[in-house]
C-alpha cells in the first residue's frame, strides 16, 4: 500500500507554540501568564512589536493589553447577557 506517501510539496513548518511563547520578552511572558483570556503568542508578539515600533514603553504596551482583554471581556459578558443567538 504506496499510496500518498511521498509529495514533491514543500512541507510547512509548525510552529512550537511553547517555543515561541519562550522567545517573547519577559514582561510580555508574565503579561500573558496572568491574563483571563487565552492570548497566542504571535498576536502578543504582533502588538508588542507594533506599539515599540511607535515608541511605547513597556508598561504603556502592557497597560494596551490589558484594555484590549477588558474590552472583550466587557463585549463577551454583554452577549451572553443578551442571550444572542449568534453565540
Amino acid at each position: 500500500m504506496s499510496r500518498n506517501i511521498a509529495t514533491s510539496l514543500r512541507r510547512r513548518r509548525r510552529s512550537d507554540p511553547m517555543r515561541d511563547f519562550d522567545a517573547l520578552p519577559q514582561p510580555l511572558r508574565n503579561w500573558m501568564h496572568q491574563a483571563a483570556l487565552a492570548w497566542s503568542p504571535a498576536s502578543c508578539r504582533r502588538i508588542w512589536q507594533k506599539a515599540r515600533a511607535e515608541g511605547e514603553a513597556p508598561d504603556a504596551i502592557l497597560a494596551r493589553l490589558d484594555r484590549a482583554e477588558r474590552i472583550t471581556l466587557a463585549r463577551d459578558r454583554l452577549t451572553c447577557r443578551t442571550g444572542n443567538p449568534e453565540t
